[in-house]
């Protein structure tokens, strides 16, 4: 018996979807045995993967440590194991940029069997019933954020995904030059639009991680829309929560739709795994088309594959979330992927959070945030 363990995150997203495809794998090759473990979705954005790809053969890992996984060889170059028609097919039929995301130095680290960006959702049921009026800008959602019932994820990891996507919308992406995360200009301005919109967010949304905000927004009607969070199709669908969300794309800055900071998982194999060959017929069939829009999304997955976006069937089934917020991935800002970003990511959302919560001076806060890039690129030499 052939056996092979992986670890994944803990939501029907990430864990029943790749379980139920390795149960069908197994009945397919008799000869192995697939075990998944999960971890919390923080975990899944912050557990360094060389500790990981010490203990499992499968990782469903976050595209920014594409460049670590490049510079250590932790994890397997997948264009080394797998055919190149299979290759070429999920390159041609990317969901906005998912595929390329876990590509770095001319090889492929990961599979995108998972595509994701910040999205807006809502409770249609309660706009009608409260009479409120759907916002179509930046200033229509200040305003319905003045009525309290806006959540949005307020963590550190989701704030920062949040002024990286402000700051794109406004016409300036983060991290392309080694000065400055962002220029004064554009910078200040982005925080200013979040502390905008964040005093009017109840505290405990600075809590809340996306699942939260989408559990909040199902199990109670104290909030009527979200904003900006990462994507769940789980919460699209008859059956899975007390009611459903609908998900849309997102608000204009200066007729310009937001541009959201891209998502997704991947999945990627331990350059220590025993049983390559078995794994590899496993990486192509979990990324397959007919397991992407079959099985995997049958079992709460959200698929990487751009044909199972745009299939009738999967659309019917969670009020066309898919359809419906594509154009917002397709546009989705690929963040920095270079070996030290990760540095960057786990310590600048904390201070953003805090100026959305209380205020302060945007200055200084930009100061600190230059100084925090500066010293994770350091990390890339």
């Amino acid at each position: 018996m052939k056996k092979l363990k992986g670890i994944t995150w803990n939501h029907s997203r990430g864990f029943t979807s790749i379980v139920a495809v390795s149960q069908r794998f197994e009945e397919l090759y008799p000869d192995v045995q697939i075990s998944w473990e999960k971890r919390s979705l923080q975990a899944f954005a912050d557990e360094p993967i060389d500790q990981l790809a010490e203990r499992y053969d499968f990782l469903i890992i976050d595209h920014p440590w594409a460049g670590f996984a490049a510079r250590t060889q932790v994890i397997m170059p997948l264009d080394t194991l797998l055919p190149q028609d299979f290759m070429k097919d999920l390159e041609e039929n990317t969901v906005g940029r998912s595929h390329e995301s876990y590509a770095y130095n001319n090889h492929q680290w990961a599979l995108a069997i998972d595509a994701a960006t910040p999205v807006a959702s809502s409770r249609p049921d309660l706009f009608e019933k409260e009479g409120l009026k759907f916002p179509e800008t930046w200033d229509d959602l200040v305003e319905l954020s003045k009525t309290g019932k806006v959540a949005i994820p307020g963590i550190p990891q989701d704030t920062l995904m949040s002024f990286y996507m402000v700051c794109s919308t406004l016409g300036e992406n983060v991290c392309e030059t080694k000065e400055y995360v962002v220029s004064e200009e554009i910078g200040l301005k982005a925080l200013q639009m979040l502390r905008d919109l964040g005093e009017n967010i109840k505290e405990e949304s600075y809590d809340w991680n996306p699942i939260k905000v989408c559990e909040a927004m199902t199990k109670t009607d104290d909030y009527v829309y979200a904003p900006f969070g990462y994507g769940y199709t789980n919460y699209s669908r008859e059956g899975y929560a007390r009611v459903p969300l609908k998900y849309h794309d997102m608000v204009a800055i200066n007729d310009q739709k937001l541009i959201s900071t891209l998502g997704g998982t991947g999945l990627a194999l331990s350059s220590k795994c025993e049983e390559k060959e078995m794994a590899s017929k496993f990486l192509e069939f979990a990324g397959s088309l007919d397991v992407q829009k079959g099985i995997f999304f049958d079992n709460g997955g959200q698929p990487g594959h751009r044909k199972a976006w745009t299939d009738q069937r999967v659309n019917s089934k969670c009020m066309d979330f898919f359809s419906d917020t594509l154009p917002a991935l397709d546009r989705a800002f690929l963040r920095p992927r270079y070996n030290g970003h990760m540095y960057f990511q786990d310590r600048a959302g904390a201070p953003i959070r805090e100026f959305m919560m209380k205020g302060g001076d945007p200055k200084t806060l930009l100061s600190q945030l230059n100084e925090l890039y500066i010293k994770s690129l350091s990390q890339n030499d």
